[in-house]
């Protein structure tokens, strides 16, 4: 079965509540941040806790990432170390990925699947050696760190990283690994997280990073298909096949010609609803 990458919500590792709120959220994965969010008087702390937690709690179907330090702090290593074969663990972000020696680096030290942080202008240049990497499993968005390395001002409408997000985009399709957007910092603003969701959606993002439990809902909305969406793809299914019956190769959906393209597009849709149906059992 497919799992669903709707919505991504960071956790800050040293916040011990938070951490234990975070196995009753209605949420697809949980990246647990050892990095951005954790100050540094902090991280040994962080760490430590961070490892209690995922070794005791049960966080059900959620996806477990573990944001780690970059190698080149003096606490990367050390989180490697202590997540390199975590039970609790389903995964390990590397931040600020630039190339595939980057991925190599860690590889060599942790069994455990690898996410890559695209947040660098050098990364994102670099999209497709990393989403090609065998020991990568997805990508996620670093919107905010990438737009100061660009020196890009806000817009609603991203344009300033519309050619990164496009790469990386790209990059992940062709390789076939998980590719979620990145965080909208006004937690408050529903319609501006909305519209930027339905952006991400229409692009090919499977999801969207989040700093905010509040936010869970419309991500989780967005990046669904809707009961509409899924029963067009069923009748898209079934007047191909009727068509193939009569030995033609296409069929005709509400004035809409449908090929085999189609009925790939359509079975995949279903086979997410019924992922995320299956979640909620």
């Amino acid at each position: 079965m497919v799992r669903p990458y709707r919505s991504v919500l960071y956790i800050p590792s040293s916040r011990e509540r938070a951490l234990e709120k975070a196995r009753e959220l209605a949420v697809d994965a949980v990246i647990f941040d050892l990095e951005d969010a954790v100050a540094p008087e902090e991280k040994l702390r962080a760490r430590e806790l961070l490892g209690q937690v995922l070794r005791r709690d049960d966080f059900g179907a959620k996806a477990r990432i573990v944001r780690v330090n970059g190698l080149e702090t003096e606490w990367g290593a050390g989180d490697l170390a202590a997540f390199a074969d975590h039970p609790g663990a389903d995964a390990v972000l590397v931040p600020k990925v630039n190339g595939p020696a980057d991925l190599d680096a860690v590889a060599a030290r942790v069994s455990r699947p690898i996410w890559a942080m695209m947040e660098t202008a050098k990364g994102c240049l670099n999209a497709g050696g990393i989403a090609a990497h065998p020991r990568l499993e997805g990508m996620v968005m670093g919107t905010n760190d990438l737009a100061k390395e660009l020196g890009a001002r806000y817009r609603s409408d991203r344009l300033p990283l519309i050619a990164a997000l496009g790469a990386c985009v790209l990059a992940a399709r062709a390789e076939g690994r998980v590719i979620v957007d990145g965080v909208f910092n006004a937690f408050k603003d529903e319609a501006g997280l909305r519209a930027e969701c339905e952006q991400g959606r229409d692009m090919g993002f499977d999801g969207k990073t989040l700093v905010h439990p509040a936010q869970l809902a419309i991500a989780n909305e967005v990046f669904a298909p809707s009961a509409e969406d899924v029963a067009l793809a069923r009748r898209q299914i079934e007047a191909f096949a009727e068509a193939r019956a009569r030995g033609e190769g296409v069929a005709v959906v509400d004035g809409r010609i449908v090929e085999n393209l189609h009925v790939a597009t359509a079975e995949a849709l279903i086979t997410k609803a019924e992922a995320i149906a299956a979640l909620a059992d």
